[in-house]
């Protein structure tokens, strides 16, 4: 077995390893760093197959990966921190209680033997969530006119 054999089985292993990691388990820590060791994988595939045609393309799509991973660690953990202050656990059922108020909860292995619920179509398009009242300006209000050296200032009485 070659050197560039022996990367490429490297580059299998650590993704294999995150996919199996990411399919059995409910941690969100735990299913986070299995997409990064899948990441790493596909980056250390890249810059095997670039090193064994002699360009620098697998090392500038090893920077581009590197870079999502980096931003998707980000999120994931703002994320992971948010689920966890609210329900003070990191399973990953409980992400199914942050669904909106309107959609049916989702069956669970006692319910799969049962048929599906039919929902009925909408009958209305969804609606913004309010934004409030703008403030009231009510007295008088400042006005500041012209353009020369000397502006023209003047008020107005508002209602």
């Amino acid at each position: 077995m070659g050197e560039v054999e022996r990367y490429l089985a490297v580059g299998a292993a650590l993704f294999v390893l995150g996919a199996i990691g990411f399919v059995t388990r409910r941690n969100l820590i735990l299913m986070v760093l299995s997409t990064e060791l899948m990441l790493h994988g596909v980056s250390l595939t890249l810059v095997t197959f670039g090193r064994m045609h002699h360009t620098l393309e697998g090392q500038a799509f090893t920077i581009f990966i590197l870079t999502v991973a980096t931003c998707e660690a980000g999120l994931a953990l703002s994320l992971i921190l948010a689920l966890y202050q609210k329900n003070k656990s990191l399973d990953v059922e409980l992400w199914t209680s942050l669904r909106e108020a309107e959609l049916p909860t989702p069956m669970v292995e006692e319910d799969r033997d049962e048929p599906a619920l039919d929902l009925p179509a909408a009958l209305r398009f969804p609606r913004l969530t309010p934004a409030g009242r703008g403030p009231e300006q009510r007295g008088q209000m400042e006005v500041v006119a012209g353009s020369g050296a000397a502006p023209v200032v003047g008020t107005i009485e508002r209602n």
